[in-house]
């Protein structure tokens, strides 16, 4: 298989934003590869096409199967794995951020419930606890409204989008209005 510029481009770069997304760059090319793809693909299709071996490529696929990206396709007639994206591009990047909540938001949460549970035996405990409470709080804040946003089509996600700097001039002008009451 050979890549034009343009895709070559766009792998590479998905590699290299692939430690960004949570795993390594050949995770990351080997996504970027099978999302632009239109046929699935076998494993040595995948070495082929990005220049690495079938062992990487296999550690790759269980990795993004893990993190539920990629779906395992079979040709009636062909014994061979054929290897897809796992839905939409909406659908990937809601399981990106569902996987790092996992893996990153989570045990942080569960780590600042634990040490707001005791009580603050000094001062500077006292200070650490009221810093670590906003964390928490803005932690769960962050996850309630993703999960919101989780539940909207990406049609309903783009519209919102879209409405991008017209929030926080909405919100500022509620904000004069209440300064004026």
């Amino acid at each position: 298989m050979t890549l034009s510029d343009k895709n070559y481009a766009f792998v590479m770069h998905c590699g290299e934003m692939g430690s960004r997304w949570g795993f390594n760059r050949t995770i990351g090319q080997m996504c970027g590869l099978l999302i632009i793809t239109k046929e699935p693909m076998t494993a040595n299709e995948i070495a082929d096409g990005l220049s690495i071996s079938r062992g990487n490529v296999s550690m790759g696929i269980k990795e993004l199967q893990s993190w539920r990206l990629i779906k395992v396709q079979h040709i009636p007639g062909d014994r061979k794995e054929y290897y897809a994206p796992a839905g939409t591009i909406w659908d990937m990047a809601n399981r990106v951020f569902e996987e790092r909540k996992k893996r990153e938001i989570d045990p942080t949460l569960s780590l600042l419930r634990d040490n707001l549970i005791e009580p603050a035996t000094n001062d500077d405990e006292k200070f650490a606890q009221q810093q670590m409470h906003e964390i928490h709080d803005l932690l769960e804040t962050v996850t309630k409204w993703s999960a919101e946003l989780q539940r909207l089509s990406p049609e309903q996600l783009q519209s919102l989008m879209k409405l991008g700097s017209g929030i926080g001039k909405v919100l500022d002008f509620k904000d004069k209005i209440l300064k004026k009451q």
